[in-house]
């Protein structure tokens, strides 16, 4: 059986990506932790993402129950608004939503930011005078995004069950301590915890395949942009396929 060479880049790249993988848990466990760069770019990577990724949030909020609300009316259950959006947002829109804001914007930043240090001939420097370039660049960064993204998550969720509220309140009348009851009533454990848990795949997976594309950025300032581009396209692809894992492994056990 004959492969392709688009197929055999596939296969080859994919085989990569799980060396580099395998290669960030060495460096993960083997001291010495970088802390100080940890925690510089859990500030870049969570606190500066926290407005684009709440504003979406909001918007969707908005969008989804203006759009919704009609259709609703029609069948004489309005009142469920609060459920079907607080379910909505925390089942799947929230972590995907988020995860692809996160991908396009962390995802093309890292793998920019190492590419320029790759064919600036930085990252070699960093090797010739004794630092371990890949625990200090790869290392925090991969750790930053997989622990930002959920609370980012988290977040964007209340975000857009207030935008919920906001936009429920345009025709109807609820009080927001109401419109929150409502959700919680519906929302159970196991509707929160499998969200919560693959919003760690999704922060895992942009941020080594953001540092991936960077790190061995190849063809000069041409490559940078193509590193982004491409941590992007492959961070996006991967949140989708794992979300469809996560569905179907609880849909297999019996949760959610």
């Amino acid at each position: 059986m004959k492969f392709s060479n688009s197929t055999k880049e596939v296969f080859n790249e994919a085989g990569e990506i799980a060396f580099f993988t395998g290669r960030f848990f060495k460096e993960l466990f083997s001291p010495r932790f970088e802390g100080r760069e940890f925690l510089k770019q859990c500030y870049i990577v969570g606190y500066k993402s926290l407005p684009l990724i709440g504003l979406t949030g909001f918007i969707m909020g908005l969008v989804l129950t203006i759009q919704v609300r009609p259709t609703l009316i029609e069948y004489g259950v309005q009142a469920r608004i609060p459920a079907m959006m607080g379910l909505s947002f925390v089942r799947e829109i929230g972590p995907v939503l988020s995860a692809l804001i996160f991908a396009g914007k962390i995802g093309s930043s890292i793998g920019a930011e190492l590419g320029s240090m790759r064919v600036t001939e930085q990252i070699d420097s960093m090797d010739v005078s004794g630092t371990n370039p890949f625990k200090f660049l790869v290392v925090t960064r991969v750790l930053a995004a997989t622990c930002m993204l959920p609370v980012l998550t988290s977040l964007s969720d209340a975000i857009g069950i207030f935008g919920s509220y906001i936009a429920f309140n345009m025709r109807d009348s609820m009080t927001l301590r109401l419109f929150v009851s409502e959700v919680f009533h519906y929302l159970k454990f196991a509707d929160v915890m499998p969200a919560y848990i693959k919003t760690y795949f999704f922060g895992f997976a942009v941020g080594i395949i953001g540092c991936y594309k960077g790190y061995y950025t190849r063809l000069g300032t041409a490559g940078v942009g193509r590193a982004a581009n491409s941590a992007v396209v492959v961070s996006s692809v991967l949140i989708f396929l794992l979300d469809l894992m996560v569905v179907q492994i609880t849909d297999l056990i019996g949760i959610g």
